[in-house]
């Protein structure tokens, strides 16, 4: 029976990616002359060290000394290895003569093995099953590359990614890599090649496949290191954004990229609040994962459950910008990439099936893409949309619920030339569902401008607009929820630092259930 070989887990937790694995994984590349995804890699990588451990226990099995058959003689001091025990040592301690009527006269070995424990061994038969079984060499039952790559691979990736990273014979474009002394030379006139067909395609992205075919490369080259070769000079080149999500790659003229997607829009732009984060409690951190502000950091760990669909509640920032947030939530729908920070995808709107041409600008965390498309539902701050997975992959449908236009009795925001705001509930023609805490009519988009203008310090801006709001109800109560939506029409600020005023900063009484109100010093 042959010993089973195989890498415990330990092994695979504590290895080290060294020079010699990264010169085999070199000449895979240049055999195969493709380029390969970290995941390809690793496999080969995995493939090749069980290659090498195997070989090495076979040369140790084969040199610490001879196999013990049934039908040979040995003698006291024997050192022997024996294959059908897991090929483990033993020397031979003493011999004995047995004595079987079926089989004759035979030796009895007491060996002691490299354990330490004594077995007894039958040995001068002429007649034995193992007399004529091949001497096995260890198999593969313990080294199953999948499974270890299921248990191990996240981590062999990262390791493999760093040594690659550090080697300058390597390559990665959007995932892939390959060895640098195989690229194709792209030169200038090339690129300025690739530059018009992109400028002739009037900002819509274009596959490196298309650009290939205006750019003169020589005949009869590999299709694929062909495109790889473009895209590492593109990517080299300023004037060249790759915008693809993971798995696909798309090229586009950074010039003409939309303004917000090239810079943040003034609506979203965030001055740092410092503020402690230890002092929220239970219920607002609760409060502030459910508003899904693409300000709020994301836990350790993140969002580990998959999210089909999506409903966010739009506050003034993101409708002004035609934005949407990047929150832990949403960052599940919308698409990623291997590198770039502009993502260029499709939004599609779940009633009319209309297609929008939409940006994930993954540094900043948000999506842009919609101003038009929030005119056209004349949504409003509090508005509800919904967000869920597309059929098609680099999709999402994106609905509102709409209700026949009618009057609703909502908070409306009025604002003077001096910047000073004031709230009163009055009756507005309202199109689509909202949140009932978060709905804050705003006759004019511009009208806000010069209450922005005024730049109010964080603490005048949540004071005064406390005090506005206590005006519009009788107990003098405000959410920390209707404070959240209401500080946003004039500044951008993420909930933590509303929050954490209102639990350290004694003028703020709490009366319960995130309900607040002004102490008699701040009235």
């Amino acid at each position: 029976m042959a010993g089973a070989f195989s890498l415990p887990n330990e092994y695979w937790l504590s290895l080290q990616v060294d020079s010699q694995d990264v010169e085999n994984l070199h000449t895979f590349l240049f055999d195969r002359e493709t380029p390969l995804t970290m995941r390809d890699l690793a496999v080969e990588f995995v493939e090749a060290r069980i290659r090498a451990e195997r070989t090495s226990a076979e040369a140790k099995q084969k040199s610490a000394g001879k196999s013990f058959l049934p039908k040979e003689k040995y003698q006291i001091g024997d050192e022997l290895v024996f294959p059908a025990v897991a090929w483990k040592q033993g020397r031979v301690k003493d011999v004995r003569m047995g004595l079987n009527p079926s089989v004759g006269e035979f030796d009895v070995l007491t060996v002691e093995m490299d354990d330490g424990f004594e077995r007894m061994f039958a040995s001068n038969l002429t007649t034995h099953l193992l007399n004529d079984a091949p001497i096995s060499t260890p198999q593969e039952d313990g080294t199953d590359t999948a499974a270890i790559l299921r248990e191990h691979g996240e981590s062999i990736e990262k390791k493999l990614e760093a040594a690659f990273a550090a080697d300058e014979g390597m390559v990665k474009i959007a995932g892939s890599w390959f060895a640098r002394a195989l690229l194709i030379d792209i030169n200038q006139g090339q690129l300025n090649l690739a530059e018009a067909v992109l400028d002739m395609s009037g900002g819509e992205p274009l596959q490196t496949s298309a650009l290939i075919k205006d750019i003169g490369l020589p005949d009869g080259v590999n299709p694929k290191l062909a495109e790889f070769s473009l895209n590492y000079a593109l990517q080299g080149d300023g004037r060249f954004d790759e915008v693809g999500p993971a798995g696909q790659v798309l090229w586009c003229l950074r010039r003409l990229e939309p303004d917000y997607v090239r810079e943040v829009p003034p609506p979203l732009q965030y001055h740092k609040i410092e503020h402690d984060r230890s002092v929220l409690s239970a219920e607002m951190k609760n409060l502030e994962a459910q508003l899904d502000d693409e300000l709020t950091p994301v836990e350790s760990g993140g969002l580990r459950e998959e999210v089909s669909s999506v409903t966010i509640t739009l506050i003034y920032p993101h409708l002004r910008a035609g934005t949407l947030p990047m929150s832990a939530r949403t960052r599940k729908l919308f698409p990623t990439a291997y590198e770039s920070p502009h993502i260029r995808f499709t939004l599609v709107d779940g009633k009319t099936k209309q297609r929008i041409p939409a940006w994930v600008v993954l540094e900043h965390g948000y999506v842009f893409g919609l101003r038009e498309w929030y005119k056209l539902h004349k949504l409003i701050p509090g508005s509800l949309v919904q967000l869920q997975r597309g059929e098609n992959p680099g999709e999402i449908i994106v609905e509102v619920k709409n209700q026949r236009s009618s009057k609703d009795w909502v908070r409306t925001v009025m604002v003077g030339n001096d910047g000073g705001f004031v709230f009163a509930t009055l009756k507005q023609a309202i199109t689509a569902e909202f949140n009932d805490r978060m709905v804050i009519h705003v006759p004019d988009f511009r009208s806000l401008d010069p209450a922005w203008e005024k730049k109010r310090s964080f603490d005048e801006l949540v004071l005064t607009t406390m005090r506005e709001l206590t005006k519009s109800n009788p107990q003098g109560h405000v959410h920390a929820q209707e404070l959240y939506a209401a500080a946003n029409l004039i500044r951008r600020v993420p909930p933590a630092p509303i929050f954490a005023l209102l639990a350290t900063n004694p003028i703020y009484k709490h009366v319960g259930d995130l309900h607040f109100r002004l102490g008699e010093e701040a009235e």
